[in-house]
């Protein structure tokens, strides 16, 4: 433990500080820009039994911001608010992501005289004028990264934690972290308590809230450092046991009933069948699984979202298959050509993100994948450490319609014509910036072990780190020349995982290798390898038992 600690820059005797992290080390809301402004306009819409709007996005982000929102002005107006609180979600292949300008006309006709945005907004120039002309108030709340040339949008509020002029201490919050600071200090300020507090019931719901926030946080990518760690670790206790009927059935639908939801959960079980939604189907299914669904509706949802996720699955495999092999022929895997840039009309737009992550984890370079319909291309791209992606895309503006996102990920549409434009210059960008060794996919390991250090009281140690993610990598030990002793085997309905046998010195241990089976024939019993690992425990079996994440002959 003290040598992980150490390789991580950590001083061991702070370790106890890091293992058991408080609530009363969140900031105050009250820092975010224009946070009383907006609130201040919300509980006067209360009063008055207005019409809000909450429009939020399609991503497990935006649904679950667009959940702890809902949550908390039906708390402070009641059940009864009813039709006067709406949500609402962009249908992702036909309205796309953010505000849109038919979408604000729309809640006006419907009398919306405020617009709540999560996890979208900050670029929204042409919406929040159109919304001032409607007379609806706009409160823009996001996460994602300001316009480069520092223009802003025009709305009633703006609360985002790195704008220009913010004294907010930190800026890495996701979109349903800065809806539940804006939720907290909603709160706040109508209790009207001594000292900030709440009353006992809304202390109640702040912490039921958190399941909520911590999904976000986890599937949204962001550092799990600073008050994003907290969020995360007394969020995802929350998980399991909470008040919200929809999460609940979230959760035995994922197969996680009676187990306690860790963040990898979140980011191969429940954020997979959230994220499902939007991209086969509408997610905002998944906002009424967690706002208004009685019972028997929220099982029907959370079955939906599993079989949605089934289909899913299959999309992603076969647009993965021809991504390469165009990738391959088209010469953009070799050193030369330092990132991947493709497009075709029989891609799903609601998947091709997903499988630009899988080519980055192939071939290491950035990756943007369009899917070509009605005389334009549409699509997501992800990238690698050391290459700003939003940046790349500000370098090739002229040929795009439109783009926004982060460093590592972006969305981008562009007229079908610039394709061949766009892609060129794009890839000589890429190619400026980055250099051959740039292009190996690498693990960090935090320090050497051998098997007898991997002890159950150990790896229990080692957990106290949890959540691992963003910022907060997993621990990963280097086994050196450890020997398989024993026939590799293969398991699973398909055999497609593989288990070793490793020792060292005589110490052995089983070790796991997810999606391995392939590699069997590879490796034999007394081959010599070296090994990183993960140190885990076995949920069925109790023991000690370390997922390989990758080898090399010793």
């Amino acid at each position: 433990m003290d040598r992980v600690l150490l390789a991580r820059g950590i001083d061991p005797e702070l370790a106890e500080t890091l293992s058991h992290p408080s609530m009363q080390q969140l900031h105050d809301p009250a820092l975010l820009p224009d946070i009383d402004k907006a609130c201040r306009r919300l509980l006067a819409a209360i009063a008055d039994g207005e019409t809000i709007a909450i429009y939020g996005d399609y991503d497990v982000d935006g649904i679950t911001a667009s959940a702890v929102l809902y949550h908390t002005i039906t708390a402070i107006a009641g059940e009864d608010l009813g039709t006067r609180l709406i949500t609402y979600i962009p249908h992702r292949l036909d309205e796309g992501y953010g505000l849109n300008a038919e979408a604000i006309k729309s809640l006006a006709l419907s009398g919306a005289r405020t617009i709540i945005s999560v996890d979208c907004g900050i670029t929204a120039t042409e919406e929040a004028r159109i919304a001032k002309d409607l007379g609806v108030d706009l409160i823009i709340t996001d996460h994602h990264n300001p316009p480069s040339d520092g223009s802003l949008p025009d709305a009633h509020a703006l609360i985002h934690p790195r704008i220009p002029g913010s004294v907010y201490p930190f800026g890495e919050l996701c979109g349903a972290g800065v809806a539940y600071k804006l939720a907290w200090r909603l709160l706040v300020l109508h209790d009207a308590l001594p000292d900030n507090k709440v009353t006992p019931e809304h202390r109640e719901l702040l912490l039921e809230l958190l399941a909520f926030a911590s999904l976000g946080t986890v599937a949204d990518l962001v550092p799990l450092i600073d008050e994003n760690r907290i969020i995360a670790r007394f969020g995802l206790r929350r998980i399991q046991r909470s008040s919200f009927g929809g999460l609940r059935e979230l959760v035995s639908a994922s197969g996680l009933d009676g187990e306690r939801v860790n963040a990898e959960d979140v980011g191969f079980r429940l954020g997979p069948r959230l994220n499902a939604c939007g991209r086969m189907g509408h997610a905002a299914e998944a906002v009424e699984l967690f706002t208004t669904a009685p019972p028997a509706r929220a099982r029907e949802i959370a079955q939906s979202l599993h079989r949605m996720n089934l289909e899913r699955r299959e999309t992603e495999r076969a647009i993965l298959e021809q991504a390469i092999e165009m990738a391959e022929a088209q010469g953009m895997t070799g050193p030369d050509r330092r990132a991947i840039v493709l497009a075709s009309p029989d891609w799903h737009p609601g998947v091709v993100g997903i499988v630009c992550s899988r080519l980055v984890e192939r071939f290491a370079r950035p990756s943007i994948l369009l899917c070509q319909q009605d005389g334009c291309c549409k699509g997501s791209g992800r990238s690698i450490p050391g290459f700003n992606l939003h940046a790349g895309l500000e370098a090739c503006r002229q040929f795009l319609t439109t783009f926004g996102g982060h460093d590592m990920a972006a969305g981008l549409k562009l007229d079908d014509s610039s394709f061949d434009m766009f892609s060129e210059s794009f890839i000589k960008h890429a190619c400026s910036l980055l250099r051959p060794e740039d292009l190996i996919n690498e693990i960090a390991v935090d320090t050497e072990a051998d098997t007898r250090e991997l002890t159950p009281e150990q790896v229990t140690r080692l957990d106290k780190l949890r959540p691992f993610g963003q910022g907060n990598p997993k621990v990963r030990f280097l086994l050196r020349s450890v020997s398989i002793v024993r026939r590799p085997e293969t398991f699973g309905s398909r055999a497609n995982h593989l288990a070793l046998h490793l020792s060292h010195e005589g110490a052995a241990l089983r070790c796991i290798m997810w999606n391995g089976g392939h590699l069997r024939d590879q490796l034999a019993h007394g081959q010599r390898i070296d090994a990183v690992i993960s140190p885990a425990i076995s949920s069925y079996s109790g023991r000690v038992e370390p997922v390989i994440e990758d080898w090399r002959e010793a």
